[in-house]
């Protein structure tokens, strides 16, 4: 975008900035307050505060975090400052995060450490410049809360309130245990809204309640309640649940285009639309227009769409012409490279085909290749290969082409002899 068209975007009138950040929207509490906070923006030339808390527990990103960082590039587009709020020390805590048990805690240094991956991957889709971007860490303020602060803080908030949380209250019906510093959590999420003196806080349709409880206490400390808006979970690509890495139902958004362009083809035909609305920018008319097409054309302008906004500068023509090719049985030219140590193998010469899965990074274990295998997501050479159990010779490995597997419909890799 040029600076001509932000600056455009800056003073455009309140209606239609609110037709921007509402699309795909969920929750909104409420219209009425930002529509009164984008107006006292335009009057002042007083960017709003936009915050977005994540605990890193999970460094890398894929397209369901992507919606809300896409709603961030659109605040900052029309002159906002956003605020990724890192939750280092929150990460400490555990969060259920809607499940029926608390999410493990991470120690300060691996919060951190996910932390800087985290950033990293958010630049891709957010502008980097200082007066549209603010980082913060919450153990900036929440580290120097004595206990006196902590008990304060209690205060402002019943138990009953807080048993008014999903997840908290099944827990409570089915006799779960339910720990103290859990239902601490949304009160000390909620106090990074009063730290920062957010506007607006964005999150997931899982984050509602801790978010409105950010709004009652900045209500509670003498401040302007923030908005509130939430975002769907994008399903993945298995079509049933939200898009997880730990589910590998996922499209990373800092994989290679050809992998993206892949994976994007692959979302299930009844996911199209919400995949269109969350993920581009096209007018509903036009989505109409794409989708009473044929499906493959659909998926076709899906992945083309995704791929100009999140990799600007990739050859999308090179990434749907691999796509092709591999749909119909081809193999990439550019395949990684892979070198089996000699040591690798046995007495006889040999090593298992499940090493070699794990060599080539096509799977974290043994046991999880063998479960590839037997699931016959293999190929050899274009072959399926569907022998958990079976071996593989030196002289294979020191043929002139090298040893070519696939793991599903785009990953590849040659593995030769070192």
């Amino acid at each position: 975008m040029t600076e001509t068209e932000t600056e455009i975007r800056r003073n455009l009138p309140v209606d239609e900035q609110l037709d921007i950040l509402k699309r795909g929207v969920v929750d909104l509490v409420s219209e009425d307050d930002l529509r009164a906070k984008l107006q006292r923006s335009l009057e002042t030339g007083q960017p709003l505060r936009v915050k977005l808390g994540a605990d890193p527990t999970r460094p890398d990103l894929h397209l369901g975090h992507a919606v809300i960082l896409r709603k961030m590039r659109q605040f900052q587009d029309l002159g906002h400052k956003v605020i990724m709020v890192i939750g280092d020390f929150t990460a400490t805590i555990g969060d259920p995060s809607g499940k029926s048990k608390t999410r493990p805690p991470l120690t300060i240094e691996e919060a951190r450490a996910n932390a800087e991956s985290y950033l990293e991957q958010c630049r891709l889709i957010l502008r980097s410049e200082p007066e549209v971007l603010e980082i913060r860490s919450n153990g900036e303020w929440l580290e120097q809360m004595g206990y006196r602060d902590i008990i304060q803080l209690a205060a402002k908030y019943t138990v009953a309130r807080i048993l008014e949380r999903d997840d908290f209250s099944k827990r409570l019906a089915a006799g779960t245990p339910i720990s103290m510093h859990e239902l601490l959590y949304p009160l000390t999420q909620g106090y990074d809204s009063v730290a920062l003196h957010s506007d607006v806080e964005l999150g997931g349709t899982d984050q509602l309640f801790n978010n409105l409880v950010g709004r009652a206490l900045q209500r509670d400390y003498g401040q302007e309640p923030q908005v509130v808006m939430t975002l769907p979970l994008l399903v993945g690509l298995d079509g049933t649940e939200k898009m997880s890495k730990s589910l590998d139902n996922y499209i990373g958004i800092s994989e290679e285009p050809h992998a993206i362009f892949a994976g994007l083809m692959k979302v299930p035909d009844p996911l199209l639309d919400g995949y269109f609305t969350l993920l581009t920018d096209l007018p509903r008319e036009r989505i109409d227009e794409v989708l009473a097409g044929h499906p493959v054309e659909a998926h076709r302008t899906l992945a083309r769409e995704v791929l100009g906004w999140l990799a600007p500068g990739a050859d999308v023509d090179a990434a749907e012409e691999r796509f092709r090719s591999v749909a119909k049985g081809g193999v990439p030219d550019d395949l990684p490279e892979v070198s089996v140590p000699a040591e690798e193998l046995n007495a006889e010469g040999r090593i298992s085909m499940a090493r070699l899965v794990v060599l080539a990074g096509l799977e974290p274990s043994n046991g999880a290749a063998r479960k590839l295998i037997g699931n016959h997501g293999l190929k050899l050479a274009g072959e399926a290969y569907s022998d958990p159990q079976g071996w593989v010779d030196r002289a294979e490995l020191m043929a002139p082409e090298g040893l070519i597997l696939q793991k599903g419909k785009d990953k590849f890799a040659r593995l030769r002899l070192s």
